[in-house]
């Protein structure tokens, strides 16, 4: 990645009855931003009433998930047991490690009545020494986070290290991922800390250093010196970055891992059923895509 700031408009893709969402990470010019190595919005979709999400049972290795919702709920089960409502606020961090399925689906009192859904998915490579630990699960209200408040900004870190605070949830390489809201003329500045960044402008727009990022817009850098972030009106931004990777990764479907290998084993083991099933959503599971 360029040690200058680089511009990123993503692809739509729409999942049926009306629900999009806009892959960002990976993309040509940046395989990865730090630890992150997918990043997708989520609509905003409108669900009528008897409608939601339904992504059935699937696997992960090698990386940990992370939610993050503006507007709606989703219902996590997972492999482990676990059961988890997100919703605005809260955060969902899965561990896959070597191995773990789950679902997201619409819980069934927001199906009765509808629901408008919008957020952000991302994936975060594990370290290759932490590649095949045991799967962990681990759910945090709104309460828990950190909040910062400068001159015109107002921010909470979802996870990692920045801005002098550190989120509760747990992380196994340097990273910070954050929301801000930013006052029309606020300026804030990225965490030194870290090596590799990215902004996403959900509303509004921002301009960083040379460049002007429109509402759904993402720019990344990595090495230098990051410009300062100024809202060139008022503005909602998801901040990320970290450290560099501890070497390439290799991403097919639901896994991540350093090797080819490693991801044959895995579809191999998708394919004959040797991954655990979710407790509470056994009937169901995404087949194994082809190639």
């Amino acid at each position: 990645m360029d040690t200058q700031a680089v511009l990123i408009d993503g692809r739509l893709h729409d999942l049926g009855d009306g629900f999009t969402v806009r892959r960002l990470l990976p993309v040509l010019q940046a395989r990865h931003v730090g630890p992150f190595v997918f990043y997708d919005h989520m609509g905003p979709a409108d669900f009528a009433p008897g409608r939601g999400m339904d992504v059935r049972p699937h696997p992960h290795i090698g990386l940990a998930t992370v939610t993050w919702l503006f507007e709606g709920t989703i219902r996590h089960r997972d492999s482990l047991g676990s059961l988890a409502d997100i919703r605005p606020g809260a955060v969902n961090w899965m561990t896959a490690g070597g191995g773990i399925v789950h679902s997201e689906r619409t819980p069934p009192e927001a199906r009765a009545a509808g629901q408008r859904l919008h957020g952000i998915q991302v994936w975060v490579a594990l370290p290759r020494d932490h590649a095949e630990i045991a799967p962990e699960f681990h759910h945090h209200e709104a309460d828990a986070l950190p909040r910062v408040r400068r001159d015109g900004v107002e921010l909470v870190l979802i996870t990692g290290t920045g801005w002098g605070a550190a989120s509760p949830v747990k992380v196994y390489a340097p990273m910070y991922f954050a929301e801000a809201r930013l006052d029309a003329g606020a300026e804030l500045r990225l965490p030194a800390e870290h090596a590799e960044h990215g902004v996403h402008v959900i509303e509004g727009g921002m301009e960083w250093g040379a460049l002007s990022l429109d509402e759904g817009r993402m720019a990344v850098q990595a090495g230098g010196s990051a410009p300062v972030l100024r809202a060139a009106r008022a503005s909602r931004v998801m901040l990320f970055g970290g450290a560099p990777l501890d070497g390439e990764r290799h991403l097919w479907w639901n896994f991540v891992a350093s090797s080819r290998e490693r991801i044959e084993q895995a579809k191999a083991d998708w394919r004959e059923g040797r991954f655990p099933r979710v407790p509470g959503d056994e009937r169901e599971f995404i087949p194994l895509p082809p190639g």
